[in-house]
C-alpha cells in the first residue's frame, strides 16, 4: 500500500472514530411522568413534550431532555424544556415525577419527512416574536393567515370570552428565525468559517424568479433599528433582511461584523460613510445564496459546536459539514493558529431554527398554534 493510500485509510477512520464517538442510539420513545434530573445545557420554552423534542434534536450538544407539562402544579415552570447532555450520553439519574415528560435527542435517527406542526394550544399564549396583527372571525381563520403569510411561523388568537373586550378576536402573527443564525460572529486570526452548502436548498421565500438584489456600499441607512445580529458578510445581511417580514431595509457594518435590520416604512435616507453597505430586502423571489460557499478568512463562528475532527485544510472540514445533514456551519483552526492545541479543529455547527415561541404561559381567553407549512420551510 502507497503512502497516500496508508493516510487516506488513517483519515476515514479517525472520520469514523469520531463519528461514532458522538453518535446516539435512535429511542423515539417519551416517558410520561419520568424526571431525568440534572445535566442541564439550558431550557427554552416549548408547547409540548414533541416539540421539545425536536428542538433537543436540533440544538447541537443536546442528547436528552425534560419536558414541565401545562400539567405541572409544583410551581409556574410549565412548558420549560430542559435541554440536557452528559459524558455518557444517558441522563445520571432517572426518577418518577407527575407533570413531566422526558426523552431523547432523535440525532442518531434516520431522517424522516418533516410533519406540520398542527396541534393548536387552548388557553396557551405565545407571548412575543409579534410582527403583524389583524381581526380574525375565530383561530381557525387566524392560522389560516398564519400559513400564507411568508413570513408566519406561529400565532395567538385573543377568543371572545377574553376579559379585555377591545381585543378580542385579535390575531397575532408570529415570527422567529427558520434559517441558521451563527450566535457570535468576530475576527480572529488563523481561522476559517463558512456555512454548509445544503442550506442552498432553504427556500428563503419560496419563489423560483431570481432576485434582482440591491446593494449600496459606503452607504449608511442611519436610524429606524429593528434588530440588531451577528453577520459575516452583507449578503448574509440580505438574506437575513429579506427573510424577516418586518425589515423594510438593512446596514451591515463589516468592521463589526453587524447586520442592523431596520424598519421605516415611510422614508428611507441614505448617507455616505465607508465600511458599511446597506440594502433592501428581496421578496417572493429566489435569492442568490452562492455567498454561502466562499468561506470566510479570519472570522470564528464562535457557539453552537456539535462536535470537532482534527482535520489538515479547510476545503475538508467544509466539505465534512456539507456531508453531515445535521450541520449548518462550521470553524476550522489553521495550522498556524498561536494556540497550538486547537490546530487543525475542525468544528462542526448547527443552531435551532425549528419555530419556537420566544415565551409560553398559560392564559385564559386565547388560543396558540403553528403556520401548518412551518415544517415545510425548515432546515433539518
Amino acid at each position: 500500500m502507497d503512502k497516500m493510500s496508508v493516510c487516506w485509510c488513517l483519515f476515514l477512520g479517525l472520520l469514523l472514530l469520531c463519528t461514532l464517538s458522538d453518535s446516539q442510539e435512535c429511542v423515539r420513545e417519551l416517558q410520561r411522568n419520568m424526571d431525568f434530573p440534572g445535566s442541564d445545557i439550558t431550557f427554552v420554552y416549548s408547547p409540548d413534550e414533541e416539540h421539545c423534542q425536536k428542538l433537543c434534536t436540533q440544538q447541537a450538544a443536546c442528547q436528552f431532555f425534560t419536558f414541565v407539562r401545562s400539567d405541572w402544579t409544583n410551581d409556574n415552570r410549565n412548558f420549560y424544556c430542559y435541554l440536557k447532555r452528559s459524558s455518557s450520553g444517558q441522563p445520571d439519574v432517572k426518577r418518577p415525577l407527575l407533570g413531566v415528560t422526558s426523552g431523547f435527542s432523535l440525532k442518531g435517527c434516520s431522517a424522516e419527512p418533516r410533519p406540520t406542526l398542527s396541534a393548536v394550544y387552548q388557553g396557551v399564549d405565545f407571548f412575543g416574536a409579534d410582527y403583524k396583527t389583524l381581526f380574525t372571525a375565530d383561530y381557525e381563520e387566524c392560522q389560516r393567515v398564519c400559513t400564507q403569510e411568508p413570513g408566519c411561523q406561529f400565532f395567538t388568537f385573543v377568543k371572545a370570552d377574553y376579559t379585555t373586550t377591545s381585543i378580542r378576536y385579535k390575531c397575532h402573527l408570529k415570527f422567529t428565525w427558520t434559517i441558521p443564525v451563527p450566535p457570535i460572529v468576530e475576527w480572529r486570526t488563523g481561522v476559517v468559517s463558512g456555512f454548509s452548502s445544503n442550506l442552498e436548498s432553504i427556500p428563503l421565500l419560496g419563489k423560483q424568479t431570481p432576485c434582482q438584489t440591491k446593494l449600496f456600499p459606503r452607504t449608511d441607512i442611519p436610524g429606524s433599528e429593528l434588530l440588531t445580529l451577528p453577520a459575516a458578510s452583507p449578503e448574509q445581511c440580505l438574506s437575513l433582511c429579506s427573510d424577516h417580514p418586518a425589515c423594510t431595509y438593512f446596514t451591515y457594518n463589516s468592521p463589526e461584523l453587524k447586520c442592523y435590520l431596520k424598519k421605516n416604512t415611510n422614508q428611507m435616507v441614505l448617507a455616505a460613510k465607508d465600511g458599511v453597505t446597506s440594502g433592501l430586502p428581496s421578496r417572493f423571489c429566489a435569492l442568490d445564496n452562492s455567498w454561502m460557499k466562499t468561506p470566510f478568512e479570519g472570522i470564528d463562528f464562535r457557539g453552537s459546536d456539535m462536535r470537532f475532527i482534527l482535520l489538515d485544510d479547510p476545503q475538508t472540514c467544509q466539505q465534512l459539514c456539507n456531508d453531515d445533514n445535521n450541520c449548518q456551519f462550521f470553524t476550522y483552526v489553521n495550522k498556524n493558529f498561536h494556540d497550538a492545541s486547537y490546530r487543525r479543529r475542525c468544528y462542526l455547527k448547527r443552531s435551532i431554527t425549528l419555530p419556537a415561541p420566544p415565551m409560553v404561559s398559560k392564559l385564559a381567553g386565547v388560543v396558540s398554534g403553528f403556520s401548518l407549512e412551518s415544517i415545510a420551510h425548515t432546515p433539518t
